[in-house]
């Protein structure tokens, strides 16, 4: 028997649920090689501009591949809804790389991002593209019976825009402090005041967001995917302050 699109839906998103345990215990003992944490031994590596705009450009090409292939195509509810995933990745994946790559040419200073870590990204939102733009786009049962749809889409939303101002100011102070060189400084202001990785704390606010948007064991998974992905190495970043700073390092609230 063919293996059929629902199929693949499923066991996508049931992989979605697996990987996200064994992410966030690998992650507590070993971070990702990039940043703060760069070191060597992890074979070549490519700009961090180019590795950013690499591993995140599937949940862009992929979904708009995907998207007009739904049988919810042409239905305006399921348009807004996608949005703000595109919104999102589409800062991600152009601008955010633009920034860095100016910060880059000005300061001459950067360490490469290895392409094992890009590529293993670059997989995650092949899958994370899928489920997403296939559940917007076709597996929701119904949006015209959906009789909370906009109270769900202007809740999320006003979370989502929440978080993603958060994240993207956080990202403008760090890449602001990287533009005076000098090497890593603690970061100052909003955010930074009560959490230690505020991008982190922004991006996942934003996908609570979308989960509310959502409402669906495909946000919810997103969501929970990226807590056990950031939530460790914010914790090690907490660390790494403190251990770079001291006592100059903020008594923060939460070591996100």
């Amino acid at each position: 028997m063919a293996f059929s699109d629902q199929s693949l839906f499923h066991y996508t998103l049931l992989t979605f649920y697996l990987i996200g345990p064994p992410t966030f215990i690998s992650l507590r003992f070993l971070q990702a090689p990039y940043g703060k944490h760069n070191r060597p031994g992890w074979g070549p590596t490519l700009s961090p501009p180019f590795a950013w705009f690499l591993m995140e450009s599937p949940t862009l090409w992929l979904t708009l591949l995907l998207f007009p292939f739904g049988q919810h195509a042409t239905n305006s509810k399921a348009l807004i809804l996608m949005s703000p995933f595109l919104i999102h990745y589409f800062h991600r994946t152009c601008i955010y790389p633009l920034r860095l790559s100016n910060t880059q040419r000005n300061t001459k200073t950067a360490s490469g991002f290895p392409v094992t870590v890009a590529l293993m990204g670059f997989g995650f939102n092949l899958l994370n593209a899928y489920l997403q733009a296939r559940w917007v786009s076709h597996y929701k049962e119904s949006y015209h019976n959906d009789g909370w749809f906009w109270w769900k889409l202007l809740g999320g939303l006003l979370v989502f825009l929440w978080g993603m101002w958060i994240n993207i100011w956080s990202d403008r102070v760090l890449v602001g402090l990287r533009r005076e060189g000098g090497g890593y400084k603690v970061p100052r202001g909003g955010c930074f005041e009560l959490v230690s990785c505020a991008n982190y704390f922004g991006e996942i606010v934003e996908w609570l967001g979308w989960s509310v948007m959502t409402w669906s064991w495909v946000g919810f998974g997103f969501f929970l995917y990226t807590c056990a992905n950031l939530m460790p190495r914010a914790l090690a970043n907490h660390n790494w302050y403190l251990d770079k700073f001291g006592e100059d390092y903020p008594k923060v609230i939460i070591p996100e």
